[in-house]
């Protein structure tokens, strides 16, 4: 790396240092952070424990329905490593814009930023851009339950509090050859130390309308009713 581009990357991080400490975050006393209403009993607790980390599938959707319940109860959220994420898309998703900090490309640098930003920051989604020491990791997660900080990293955590992932995924909306893409059904399963077993939840995300959303009840096949009797052999039954 030359090192004008080192020096860049110091003066960002010393910014967002400054920037931190004018915010002046006091740890909030609530145990868990919530979730939309349509994530109930993904997870064996009513939220997201703060202080604690989260391993994610690479998914922006489930990204944004993660962050959209804190964002509206005023909660200030930050994305770190994430340069080509929608931010119309996270809007959609029911993010608060306004209480939402952006540091797309922080290069090998990511875990001094997510480290900064712990400080005053609730809840943090990075992802990761290169290898980190077991001992690195360690410290952040202490810091993490020091400050009440939740962490979301979109690969494999160490430690981390639950892992949550995306599976059977079904658009709807397509016709054979033709219509167009309306909502999407997947199922979320999170694992963790607390639930071996895994939990699973059916979402629709996004929904029609850009949300995150319960999805509708499978229909059951109806039996197939009986065929009318014909006419000669209703007359054969009445004699």
């Amino acid at each position: 790396m030359s090192t004008v581009n080192t020096a860049s990357r110091a003066q960002e991080v010393h910014r967002l240092r400054s920037e931190i400490s004018r915010m002046q975050r006091r740890r909030s006393d609530v145990p868990f952070l919530p979730l939309d209403p349509a994530l109930e009993g993904l997870l064996p607790d009513p939220g997201l424990r703060v202080g604690s980390a989260y391993s994610l599938s690479p998914s922006p959707s489930l990204l944004g329905a993660l962050l959209a319940a804190p964002s509206q109860k005023g909660s200030w959220c930050a994305v770190v490593g994430m340069p080509t994420l929608g931010v119309e898309a996270m809007s959609d998703l029911g993010v608060e814009l306004e209480r939402l900090i952006l540091v797309p490309d922080p290069g090998p640098r990511w875990l001094t930023v997510a480290t900064a930003l712990s400080e005053v920051i609730p809840i943090i989604a990075v992802h990761p851009r290169s290898r980190v020491a077991d001992a690195d990791i360690a410290r952040l997660n202490a810091r993490l339950r020091d400050r009440g900080c939740t962490l979301l990293v979109t690969a494999p955590w160490p430690q981390a509090e639950a892992t949550i992932r995306v599976e059977e995924t079904e658009w709807h909306g397509l016709g054979s050859g033709w219509g167009l893409l309306s909502d999407r059904s997947v199922t979320l399963r999170a694992s963790g130390r607390r639930f071996e077993s895994g939990r699973r939840v059916r979402v629709q995300m996004p929904t029609s309308l850009g949300r995150v959303g319960a999805a509708p009840a499978a229909l059951r096949p109806m039996a197939a009713l009986p065929t009318p009797a014909s006419a000669p052999d209703r007359l054969a039954v009445a004699g």
